[in-house]
């Protein structure tokens, strides 16, 4: 079993930061694609940032320019630092990572940290 576990959510000014952290730990053998997402009440759960195992990055528009995914291979551990946060980054967020154990490739998700910029 595979677990991912995330911290760092909070609530916060508009214009401030905060760092989000996911770590994976269980049967892994590899990890591909990680990444955050987010979903507000009511609305689907978007892409926020991912990152491949060879440092590639993705982006949504909305967040470019103000957030940085990066991830720690060894430690299987990606961080999402959010700088020049708005009430409309307002949102759950939810890690998820693509994970190879024994026996399959799936993804697995995390429960989710809230995430509250204040006006």
């Amino acid at each position: 079993q595979v677990q991912l576990v995330e911290s760092g959510g909070g609530l916060v000014q508009a214009g401030g930061s905060l760092r989000l952290s996911c770590a994976a730990s269980g049967s892994i053998v590899s990890i591909d694609a990680m990444g955050w997402y987010r979903q507000a009440p009511g609305k689907e759960r978007e892409l926020v940032a991912a990152i491949t195992s060879g440092g590639i990055t993705n982006y949504a528009d909305s967040v470019k320019g103000r957030f940085t995914i990066s991830r720690d291979n060894a430690k299987n551990t990606v961080i999402l630092q959010m700088n020049s946060l708005k009430p409309e980054d307002t949102c759950v967020y939810y890690c998820k990572a693509r994970v190879s154990s024994r026996w399959s490739i799936r993804d697995y998700w995390g429960q989710g940290t809230q995430v509250t910029v204040s006006s």
